[in-house]
């Protein structure tokens, strides 16, 4: 009579160990899923960051030989310093290139005075999960990035000899600039700070 049971106990668990397996199993893919999603979403959101932040250090580094070769003109100072100049060559050829060496695609465009917005596009889908669709699905992030002058100056007053120059102003420091000794300039670091920023900033 006992043994009858426990067999019949047995035959009822088996089923719910089934199911308890199989729930465990789908639970272990889901994550998985969850998983793929994610990593190929922090791809786009790399690609993105680093197309963005190299269209605007394409044009920080644009503006800062603008200044070079104008550093004997203090009247074109004011315009570069503030990023106000023309890019000579779109920055947006640097994002292609970047977003390229991260497996995806991008599209660039300025985004208002010296920012520049980039959306990324991953090349390779999330691939093949139990959730439909994500073999053929590719992960996009948006980034912003921004150029800040670090640099101002005063213009020179009455009595100033024609081919003196003002001091530069900078953030990390003044620089006396001597026009007959021109070797050591600031770099485009010093003059101009490049950062990420939040899209709605």
């Amino acid at each position: 009579m006992t043994r009858t049971r426990l067999r019949g106990d047995s035959g009822q668990a088996f089923p719910i160990y089934i199911t308890v397996v199989a729930g465990l199993l789908f639970l272990a893919f889901a994550y998985l899923a969850v998983g793929q999603a994610a990593a190929n979403r922090n791809g786009a959101q790399t690609a993105a960051d680093a197309a963005a932040l190299a269209a605007a250090q394409e044009f920080r580094d644009q503006l800062a030989d603008q200044w070079v070769e104008n550093v004997l003109d203090p009247t074109k100072w004011q315009a570069i310093l503030d990023g106000e100049a023309p890019a000579l060559t779109d920055p947006c050829g640097r994002a292609y290139e970047l977003a390229a060496q991260n497996d995806a695609t991008a599209e660039c465009h300025e985004d208002g005075p010296r920012r520049y917005g980039v959306v990324a596009t991953t090349n390779k889908p999330v691939g093949d999960s139990i959730i439909p669709g994500t073999e053929s699905m590719r992960s996009t992030a948006t980034a912003t990035a921004v150029v800040e002058p670090l640099c101002g100056f005063e213009p020179l007053g009455e009595g100033a000899t024609d081919d003196a120059l003002p001091q530069l102003n900078c953030e990390g420091g003044d620089w006396t600039l001597d026009p007959d000794h021109l070797t050591q300039l600031p770099e485009p670091h010093d003059l101009f700070d490049v950062h990420l920023v939040a899209d709605n900033a």
